[in-house]
């Protein structure tokens, strides 16, 4: 049996690119026989952008009752919630140990960051999230992590990690691969179709799974396009090519049935389509997502039973870990 371990951020709203990219892949996974899957909310992970207290504690049973909404099941799923996990923050100081400087140094998305803002302004959690990332996985022996296109660096890495610790302690830990969906290992922004679809960019740039139908619809309109009117997917239309990609999930329709569809049509038409398309989808996963929200009980039960299973496997396998090491 293969384990697959992933987690969501809780750092902003949740858009159709967590949706797509994750969540529905998530949901896919566990009618599988022979995937165990392991979920979580990566609230450790959001504190390396300073966090309301308030809206952080709700944005985490929002996460929760967003994957019941969309089909998680928990009780063919592990769902828990990171930072009530004490092993993933003891993984993280070990394995530092075990990455160098100049191993996150070269992390894309640190790079990115400190571009801006310089490396002199970023937290040194900013710098080490690959290793809490790592050690999120590692600690469960997890066989596949679902990413998008932008993680897989921080897989290799990983990767890295786990073959080092082994070659120096023994056979410690299993080595991850990336599972990287085909169609959506990245959705873009609708304004910038060069760049991944953000809930830290403007709010016309992305779909967020709360927003209104009406908005939806007037996102989806005012989304860039590519030059010429075919609707096709093409390398040199990115902005076309990530819409398709949309209707295409949103629909279970193929790319070519969707492009047959529309021949002859204009950019005008098809955004219209899919914006509608889209925020119905939407609207059902909103009604089940505000049921669930409100059973803060069942909620709970859930997150305890979760953690409690986790805790098992984590716990087990930092004993083995600090026993290598002589730590008592």
């Amino acid at each position: 049996m293969k384990r697959v371990v992933s987690g969501i951020k809780p750092s902003g709203d949740l858009t159709i690119g967590n949706y797509l990219g994750a969540m529905k892949r998530w949901v896919e996974h566990q009618h599988l026989p022979e995937y165990e899957n392991f979920f979580f909310v990566a609230n450790l992970h959001a504190i390396t952008i300073k966090q309301d207290s308030e809206q952080l504690k709700k944005r985490t049973f929002d996460i929760v009752a967003w994957l019941l909404a969309v089909g998680v099941d928990p009780n063919k799923s592990v769902i828990f919630i990171q930072s009530m996990i004490p092993a993933h923050s003891e993984i993280c100081w070990i394995l530092n140990n075990y990455v160098t400087m100049g191993e996150l140094t070269k992390m894309t998305q640190f790079k990115d960051k400190s571009s801006k803002a310089g490396k002199e302004g970023q937290l040194v959690g900013l710098y080490d999230y690959p290793v809490l990332m790592a050690g999120d996985v590692l600690l469960y022996d997890a066989d596949e992590i679902p990413v998008g296109l932008d993680q897989v660096q921080h897989v290799e890495l990983s990767r890295t990690i786990a073959q080092r610790f082994n070659n120096i302690h023994g056979e410690t830990f299993k080595i991850p691969r990336a599972n990287l969906s085909k169609t959506t290992g990245k959705i873009m922004s609708l304004n910038e179709p060069e760049k991944k679809m953000s809930k830290s960019d403007s709010e016309d740039s992305y779909i967020s799974l709360d927003d209104s139908s009406e908005s939806i619809i007037k996102k989806f309109k005012r989304g860039v396009t590519d030059s010429g009117s075919s609707i096709e997917f093409k390398k040199d239309k990115p902005a076309i090519s990530n819409l398709l990609i949309i209707y295409s999930e949103f629909t279970n329709k193929s790319i070519k049935e969707i492009e047959k569809e529309y021949e002859g049509k204009g950019y005008g038409q098809f955004k219209k389509d899919l914006g509608e398309i889209v925020a119905e989808k939407l609207c059902i996963l909103q009604k089940t997502f505000h049921q669930i929200r409100v059973q803060e009980e069942r909620l709970n039960n859930i997150i305890i039973e979760g953690n409690s299973n986790a805790c098992i496997i984590a716990n087990e396998k930092i004993n083995v870990i600090k026993d290598k090491l002589g730590l008592i």
